[in-house]
């Protein structure tokens, strides 16, 4: 199994299946439009920005689960990336990311790549995987791991 078993839909609805991305290093990040660390938007399309052209894909997928820190539709949430952080990378329809209602692809991340201590669950928002260009997961990060800290390893993957 890889991430490439997996589809979602984009913010705009369309089904997307993640073999899309086969052959391309990808980080995939639980955003949130009112979280303390909602910030990181600028930094996750910076990375974006300098990695696109290297087959590099940021991939956001807004979720509700953490203090209610996504309340807004599918269509309030890309306005909110495009016009406050100039969000140009996917984005992905709201999801859950744990509890009997997680996305699959979720399911499948933290099984691959626990979180401290061995534990799968994700605890909050802006939590990050990074996936290697065969659709494996790589290492996960905590939110408060700034994107800045992650380009080190996208570096790796792309020797």
């Amino acid at each position: 199994m890889s991430v490439y078993e997996y589809s979602a839909k984009t913010i705009k609805g369309e089904d997307v299946s993640l073999d899309h991305y086969k052959g391309k290093v990808m980080l995939i990040v639980n955003t949130a439009s009112k979280c303390g660390f909602t910030p990181q938007y600028k930094d996750l399309q910076a990375l974006h920005e300098e990695y696109s052209g290297q087959n590099v894909n940021i991939l956001g997928f807004p979720c509700n689960q953490f203090g209610g820190q996504e309340p807004g539709q599918e269509q309030e949430i890309e306005q909110f990336c495009e016009l406050n952080y100039g969000v140009t990378f996917p984005m992905f329809a709201k999801v859950d990311v744990k509890g009997e209602d997680a996305h699959p692809l979720f399911t499948y991340l933290t099984e691959k790549a626990p979180g401290l201590l061995g534990s799968k669950a994700i605890k909050w928002n802006f939590t990050k995987f990074l996936v290697n260009q065969n659709g494996e997961v790589v290492k996960r990060y905590a939110p408060q791991t700034s994107p800045k800290e992650i380009k080190k390893d996208i570096e790796e993957l792309l020797k």
